[in-house]
């Protein structure tokens, strides 16, 4: 779902990547919320995003990497 970010301004990709993972996440009644979203661009073309996901089960950390 993140293929046509490609050639994309990094502007416009970091708040689209952080909509999608908000709203693909909260379709699980067992997510409570997504917050503390970072980025970081190790290279041109890519994008490394953490963020943390508060579930009923206690709170974790996730991270994906997106090349737009």
């Amino acid at each position: 779902e993140l293929a046509d970010l490609f050639g994309q301004p990094v502007s416009y990709v970091c708040p689209e990547i952080e909509r999608r993972i908000c709203e693909a996440l909260m379709q699980d009644r067992r997510i409570i919320g997504v917050s503390g979203f970072e980025f970081d661009l190790p290279r041109k073309g890519m994008v490394h995003v953490k963020f943390e996901v508060q579930t009923i089960f206690g709170e974790l950390t996730a991270e994906r990497e997106v090349n737009y």
